[in-house]
């Protein structure tokens, strides 16, 4: 991925994760930005979201889906962008699959010292 990709997908996600931040309420809950891959033409982003606690996440996605417009003059406005990118939000569930991969190691290590 070239240099200049990588920067962009940094800005935005420092961007997104400040807008969400403040645009989102998520009542005991609590959106992190995971990775932003944009294209290489700029014209799409996908942005991976971990939404804690789990429940909460099909809330998320429709929250930060309904706030793309915004979003987006916003990250033109306060960027070097002249256009900003489609979002597409995803859910990253890595954190929840690392968990549940845990849990099973503790149960095998728990059989093997009986």
């Amino acid at each position: 991925m070239p240099k200049n990709i990588e920067q962009v997908n940094d800005l935005i996600r420092e961007k997104l994760a400040h807008l969400i931040a403040k645009e989102i309420p998520l009542e005991n809950g609590l959106i992190t930005i995971v990775r932003v891959k944009t294209s290489p033409d700029l014209r799409y982003a996908k942005i991976s979201l971990s939404v804690l606690p789990d429940n909460l996440s099909g809330t998320a996605l429709k929250k930060v889906s309904s706030k793309n417009r915004l979003f987006a003059e916003i990250l033109i406005k306060e960027t070097k962008l002249r256009k900003a990118p489609r979002f597409h939000w995803v859910i990253d569930s890595t954190e929840k699959e690392a968990a549940e991969i845990e849990e099973v190691f503790k149960e095998i290590e728990a059989e093997g010292k009986k």
